[in-house]
């Protein structure tokens, strides 16, 4: 849905569009605006405030065909289809992302006329017709587990003229009739990879998505190569945040009830920077896989760090003060989740505090590891 700042910069727009666009992709661009495919009703979402205003078309078709052209997410369902008015909801729960993130993912995913690819998550259906329109319509199957979502997106795609195989179902399993693929993308987050997308790609294709942990709700968009053994590895590329598959979002962990045992102490470590695209926390959830956090500020200035397992009931709290060495520790529960941070923090130092660029992951039939600048040293 979004792409971290850096890439924003680094992506200049081609004259007369708002964003770039390689010469491969960009006849289908140039064909298929993304204004085809959106409802009258939409939400422009504002990055940098993290709000989205309603724009109508009905009653104000300037503003929402500048916000079709802008290089800015919209939100077109909240709260899964319940939302209903013209306020948004309360969680985004499909969009047209950001114009510059499909361009450099469609870059991004190697894809040549003949191809065929798989789709995962049709949203509005811009996508998919943008990789029909270079693939071909036989080419391209996508797949949207909502229905309403499935139905907006085959009627936009028909009156484009772009007839994909369209499949209303859950992602999770793929979709064997079409495989084997040469390509497979993802258009939403994920916290495990599917071994299904693995076993329906041919030897040497690609899986492409943006991949996580629990820790935070950003992603990176890792680039995965299918082997003969039946796993894939790759590296990451950069960091995104998108909207997650809905059979792996978080259950956010309850405080454990009182009764169990609390222990205190004290750290002299220093907190990484947890902004949303900052490199620790996206390395640390790769060493802490099951471990989700919250950072709660106080009015004083001082924050505090809460860490929660979602394996067994216990959570850390840690608050950090400026200018104070030393910082209280409390820890609940057998497993002290305090100490196997430090430990995460001391790694991310040594390893010389690496930004996505330099993790990878190898996806198994038995789950998924990440690792550091080679496959051959996972973290």
């Amino acid at each position: 849905m979004t792409l971290a700042p850096e890439q924003q910069e680094r992506d200049r727009p081609a004259p007369g569009r708002s964003f770039s666009v390689t010469d491969d992709w960009a006849p289908a661009f140039d064909a298929l605006p993304r204004s085809l495919f959106l409802p009258d009703l939409v939400w422009a979402h504002d990055m940098a405030a993290g709000t989205s205003r309603p724009v109508d078309r009905t009653t104000d078709e300037r503003a929402w065909l500048e916000a079709a052209a802008a290089d800015i997410p919209i939100v077109t369902q909240w709260d899964d289809g319940a939302h209903h008015g013209t306020g948004p909801g309360r969680v985004p729960t499909s969009s047209a992302s950001q114009p510059s993130l499909v361009a450099s993912m469609l870059d991004d995913l190697h894809a040549e006329p003949g191809m065929r690819v798989l789709e995962q998550g049709t949203g509005t259906g811009w996508n998919a017709a943008l990789l029909a329109h270079r693939l071909g319509d036989a080419n391209v199957t996508t797949i949207e587990i909502d229905p309403q979502v499935a139905a907006q997106a085959r009627a936009a795609l028909e009156r484009a003229g772009h007839r994909p195989r369209a499949v209303c179902a859950d992602g999770a399993p793929g979709h064997p009739p079409g495989a084997p693929y040469d390509r497979i993308i993802a258009t939403y987050g994920l916290r495990d990879i599917p071994h299904a997308w693995i076993g329906q790609t041919r030897p040497g294709g690609l899986v492409l998505t943006p991949f996580g942990t629990h820790y935070s709700n950003a992603d990176a968009l890792v680039r995965l190569t299918v082997h003969r053994d039946g796993t894939a590895s790759g590296p990451f590329l950069r960091p995104v945040e998108f909207m997650k598959m809905r059979s792996q979002r978080l259950r956010p962990p309850e405080h454990p009830a009182d009764g169990g045992t609390l222990a205190r102490s004290t750290t002299t470590a220093t907190l990484p920077p947890h902004g949303q695209f900052d490199p620790f926390p996206f390395a640390a959830g790769l060493r802490l896989p099951d471990v989700t956090h919250a950072v709660q500020p106080h009015e004083d200035g001082a924050r505090t760090l809460w860490l929660y397992s979602l394996t067994v009931p216990a959570w850390a709290a840690v608050t950090f003060r400026d200018g104070e060495s030393s910082h209280p520790v409390r820890q609940y529960g057998a497993r002290r989740l305090w100490e196997e941070f430090e430990q995460a923090i001391a790694w991310w130092h040594e390893a010389g505090e690496p930004g996505v660029e330099r993790l990878g992951v190898t996806v198994t039939p038995h789950g998924w590891h990440a690792w550091l600048d080679d496959p051959a040293r996972p973290i």
